[in-house]
C-alpha cells in the first residue's frame, strides 16, 4: 500500500478486501466457470468500466476458448446509489444469438441495472446468460436477481478499488476499501 499512499488516504482504516485475498476468489471462481461451460459456446460480456479489472484477472482463469465482449451501462452517473434508470452507453459489437453468454459485473446492489441487461440479453436469443461478479451487496437488492458466480458478500458500505469508482477516482487501487463518507457526501 506504501506506493499509493495519497489515494489510501480516502479510506476508512481497514481494507476490506486485499489484492491477495481477491486474487484467490478469482482464480477459485475461474476454475468453476471453466468446469461449469465445458463444451459450450461461450461469450464473456465485460461491464464497463468498473468490471474491467475483475474481468482481465477472470478471463485468464477460465481455461477455455471463448469470444468477450463489452458493454456500458449508467444507472448511477457520479451518485453513490443508484438512480433506477438503466441506459445502454456502449452496446456488444457482435450478436450473442444462441451463445452461453457471462456477464462480468463489479458488484450487484439494487440488482435493478442487472436485471434490466439479463432480459435485455436473452431477447436476443442467447442460448443461457449466467452472471459472475465479484461483490454482492444483498443489503441492497430491490428486484429479485440469481447472481451465479461471486466472489464476496459485502456489507452495505460505499467500496472503492479493483476497478470500482467514485466519481471516476480510485479505480487503480489493487485493493478494496470503504471510501470515507466525508469524501462522498
Amino acid at each position: 500500500m506504501e506506493e499509493k499512499r495519497e489515494l489510501y488516504a480516502d479510506l476508512k482504516d481497514e481494507m476490506l478486501l486485499t489484492k491477495e485475498e481477491i486474487a484467490k476468489r478469482v482464480k477459485e471462481m475461474g476454475r468453476q466457470i471453466t468446469e461449469d461451460f465445458k463444451n459450450r459456446d461461450l461469450t464473456v460480456i465485460c461491464i464497463l468500466k468498473g468490471a474491467v479489472v475483475f474481468f482481465v484477472d477472470l478471463i485468464r482463469e477460465i481455461d477455455l476458448p471463448m469470444t468477450m465482449d463489452f458493454m456500458a451501462i449508467s444507472s448511477y452517473g457520479n451518485a453513490t446509489k443508484s438512480s433506477g434508470v438503466v441506459r445502454i452507453l456502449k452496446d456488444l459489437d457482435k450478436p450473442i444469438n444462441g451463445k452461453d453468454v457471462l456477464i462480468v459485473e463489479d458488484i450487484v446492489d439494487s440488482g435493478m441495472t442487472l436485471s434490466f441487461l439479463k432480459e435485455n440479453l436473452l431477447s436476443r436469443g442467447a442460448a443461457s446468460l449466467h452472471i459472475a461478479t465479484l461483490l454482492d451487496k444483498p443489503a441492497r437488492r430491490r428486484t429479485p436477481l440469481t447472481v451465479d458466480y461471486f466472489g464476496f458478500t459485502i456489507p452495505d458500505e460505499f467500496v472503492v478499488g479493483y476497478g470500482l469508482d467514485y466519481a471516476e477516482k480510485y479505480r487503480n487501487l489493487p485493493d478494496i476499501g470503504v471510501l470515507r463518507p466525508e469524501i462522498y457526501e
